[in-house]
Parts: structure tokens; C-alpha cells; sequence
């Protein structure tokens, strides 16, 4: 195994001034450098398909990171990597690429915003700039260029069916020219830009993009695929699902288990929102024949908890992924002509408003699971707000790091709410576990949570 390896930057980390290497080198406190280190590690792991932190840290004990000051910058030195991130002993572009992403987003980012003070996170504008700011200096936000990313969600654990589905719409995408954002990760994440790459191939469109958002608890979790060519990592879930639909030109939801759920409900909660309600934001649900019994299911537990004006918010096509790649790219003539009429940003959607319940980052423990409001007497997305957290709790407490070590400490997650909807939360999770949805095929899954009726 090679002992150690030096990295000059590349991408947007490339031009740092000798002030801007000095910040970051004093801003890697223990808590950042740990959090560094498992995303570069996890960076290192690009195309391993696991859906636990703790099995991809466990072989890789002593991998190191340091940066290292140079007159000309900085460069990073990793101790120990894993073998998988070389081919013929050179580091996998990508790769390297990559992994300056995590320094950009998680260092440099960080450090930036600590140094000023005129930032404040509890504001709702301020977190919209810093999404947008985050963006930008990852070189997502690009004006010259036609808007047409298609966010796609669905879950890390579908079955064979489902992932060459998801590559088939991916690949109608890329034929009539529309880019890809995910999660970054497996299944859903990756099938779509699989099969767009083919398409834009096919199409000798040469500027395909494939961009993957993640967050540190989830990438730990999940290491982007193989087919991302831009990576960003948010600080936080919030953010991550913020710099989803403010980059969106169409949304397109496969199956999947809570994370997708808690996506869904979040694009919904906003979408209710009356100040949203002339929003041209094309929403697409998808998925082989196979699936129908998870689209009737999640379709029926919106309807009985957010209601049918949440239902009509978006289209179910089941089956036809020429239909849902013809209907996403009629649709962008309807996106344009809005944010031209509202004077909107092409490439940002500045005039979705989203509240500060939606914003403000939700720690799951067992405290704040217990407080969920989840009861009808309140307005609908405040429930959808409330519904979100609940099932980012789930995620937490079946993958990330913290949240599986709330549940060792603590036991399960206890929810708690009106009686209609616990049996209906109850019934949409008992569907995912029984779907294999909640974990990887031929992992046991323990449910991290128990419903309380």
C-alpha cells in the first residue's frame, strides 16, 4: 500500500491568494478536520455502493489527510489511501477533482464565512445567498449556457428493475439535451446520469453535466458514483435540498424510502406555499410497472395528510420513460417564458420562497423527534414541514454516523402525533421496509424508529 501521496489543486481550488491558505490552514479545528477526512475518504470510495458509514471507515483506519503551504498555494498530502482511487498507481482524475471539492466546500467555505461577521444564518435571505454563494464558487451556476437540470431523487436501494428504468429515462433525458442532478450516490443517483451520458454521447452533446449535491452525513454514507463530473457538498440537509430546487428546471422522483419521502414532502411544503402558487416547476413522478404499489402508497399518504391540492402538484407516470422525458423538456419552453416575465434568474430561482421552517437545520434527537408537531391543526406546510423532519430522522437514524450513535445510546426515535397520521406514517414506512427500501438488498434492516399511536 502506498504511504503517501501529494496533490496540487485543481478546479476552482486552483487560485488561492497566500491570505486564503493561511485561513484555511488555522480553520481546521479537530471537529473540521475530522469532518474533512471522512469526506475526502468517502471521495476515495467514489463507486463503492454501501449505505453505512461505518463499514466504509472501519478498513481505512489509518488514512491521514494534512494541507500542506506552498508559496504558490495549496496542495494535500493523504496518507494511506485506498487502493481503489488508482489506476496503474495514478490518483483517478475524478477523483482528485473531488476531492478538492471537499476541501473547497467544507474548508475553504467555512472559513470564509466564520471570517464574516456580517453573515447571519438564522435569516432567510442570507441562507438563500449562502446556497447560491456555495453555487457559485463551485461553478455550478452557469449563465452561458441553456438552462435545462433535471433534479433527479429515488432511492439508494431499488432493485434491477428500477435502476435500468431510472437509466432509461436518464437516457430519453440526454437525447433531447437535459442535464442531470442527483444525490450523487447509488441506485436512483446514479441510473439517471448513466443513461444521460449515452444520450448526450448519442447526441455528440458536449456539454453534459452531472451534478451531484450531497452533505458530510450523507456522502460518509454514500461516496458520489462514478459518473459525477461536478460535485458539492452543502453544510447541511437544509441547504442540500434548498440548492436542489433553487437549481431545478424539473423535478423527477423515482422510488424510494425516507430520504425520498423526506424530499418529496419538502418540495411539497414549499410548493403549498400561496407566495409559490404562479411557480412553473415541473414535478414528475416515475417508475417501471413494477412499482406501482409504491407510487399508489405514497400518492395515498399525501392525499390523506397534505391533501389533493398537494396531489395535483405533480404528474405520476408509471412506465413510459419516453412520456416523462417528452413532458420535462415540453415544459422548459413554460419555465423560461416565467422567469423571464418575473424577471427570475435562469440558472437560480430566486423568487421561490421558502420559509424559515424549511431552512433551519433539524438535529435529530430524540428530544426534538419527540417535539414534532404532527397534527391537522395547522396549516398544510407546516405539517409538510413537520412530516419532513420526521422522515430526515429516519435517514439519520439508518445511515448517518451521529444519528446511528443516538440510537445505540438512546434507543429508537419516538414519534408521536395525531392518530390518523401515525397510522398512516406507520403504513407508508411498513411499505418501504417490506419493499427494501430502507437499506441496500441483502442488508437486515432494524427499524431506528416506533411509532406511537
Amino acid at each position: 500500500m502506498r504511504k503517501k501521496i501529494q496533490l496540487n489543486p485543481i478546479g476552482s481550488m486552483s487560485l488561492l491568494s497566500q491570505y486564503e491558505v493561511d485561513r484555511l490552514k488555522q480553520s481546521t479545528t479537530n471537529e473540521l478536520y475530522r469532518l474533512m477526512r471522512n469526506c475526502c475518504l468517502a471521495v476515495l470510495n467514489s463507486g463503492a455502493e454501501m449505505d453505512s458509514c461505518e463499514d466504509l471507515f472501519a478498513p481505512y483506519q489509518d488514512f491521514d489527510i494534512e494541507l500542506l503551504q506552498r508559496e504558490r498555494g495549496i496542495k494535500v498530502a493523504l496518507h494511506n489511501p485506498p487502493e481503489l482511487a488508482f489506476v496503474d498507481g495514478r490518483l483517478i482524475r475524478g477523483v482528485h477533482e473531488h476531492l478538492f471539492a471537499v476541501i473547497r466546500d467544507i474548508v475553504h467555505m467555512s472559513a470564509k464565512y466564520e471570517s464574516n461577521g456580517f453573515i447571519d444564518t438564522t435569516d432567510p435571505v442570507q441562507i438563500t445567498h449562502i446556497v447560491f454563494d456555495m453555487l457559485r464558487n463551485a461553478e455550478v451556476i452557469k449563465p452561458d449556457l441553456e438552462p435545462n437540470m433535471v433534479v433527479c431523487w429515488g432511492g439508494h436501494s431499488i432493485g434491477n428493475v428500477e435502476y435500468q428504468y431510472t437509466k432509461e429515462v436518464g437516457y430519453q433525458l440526454g437525447l433531447r439535451e437535459m442535464n442531470i442532478c442527483t444525490g450523487c450516490g447509488p441506485g436512483a443517483m446514479k441510473g439517471p446520469m448513466k443513461g444521460a451520458a449515452i444520450g448526450h454521447a448519442k447526441q455528440r452533446f458536449a456539454y453534459g453535466r452531472y451534478l451531484g449535491i450531497t452533505e458530510p452525513g450523507i456522502i460518509a454514507a454514500e461516496p458520489p458514483n462514478a459518473i459525477v463530473n461536478q460535485l458539492v457538498i452543502m453544510p447541511d440537509i437544509e441547504k442540500r435540498l434548498e440548492a436542489f430546487v433553487r437549481t431545478a428546471h424539473a423535478i423527477v422522483i423515482f422510488p424510494g424510502g425516507a430520504g425520498t419521502a423526506e424530499e418529496l414532502l419538502y418540495l411539497l411544503g414549499i410548493m403549498l406555499n400561496h407566495k409559490n402558487s404562479e411557480q412553473c416547476l415541473p414535478i414528475v413522478l416515475t417508475g417501471p410497472k413494477q412499482s406501482a404499489a409504491y407510487f399508489e402508497s405514497i400518492h395515498h399518504f399525501i392525499g390523506e395528510t397534505l391533501g389533493a391540492k398537494a396531489q395535483k402538484l405533480y404528474r405520476i407516470i408509471v412506465d413510459d420513460a419516453p412520456e416523462v422525458a417528452r413532458y420535462v423538456r415540453q415544459q422548459q419552453d413554460n419555465v423560461k417564458q416565467y422567469r423571464l416575465n418575473t424577471g427570475d434568474a435562469y440558472h437560480y430561482n430566486w423568487s421561490l420562497k421558502i420559509e424559515s421552517d424549511f431552512q433551519q437545520p433539524f438535529e435529530p434527537t430524540h428530544e426534538n423527534v419527540a417535539a414534532l408537531n404532527l397534527h391537522f391543526d395547522q396549516p398544510t406546510p407546516q405539517l409538510a414541514a413537520a412530516l419532513r423532519k420526521a422522515f430526515s430522522a429516519i435517514v439519520a437514524g439508518n445511515v448517518k454516523a451521529d444519528g446511528l450513535q443516538h440510537i445505540r445510546e438512546k434507543g429508537l426515535y419516538q414519534i408521536n402525533g395525531d392518530v390518523r397520521i401515525m397510522s398512516l406514517l406507520d403504513e407508508l414506512l411498513q411499505s418501504f421496509v417490506e419493499q427494501q427500501r430502507m437499506k441496500l438488498p441483502g442488508s437486515e434492516y432494524k427499524p431506528c424508529y416506533e411509532i406511537k399511536r
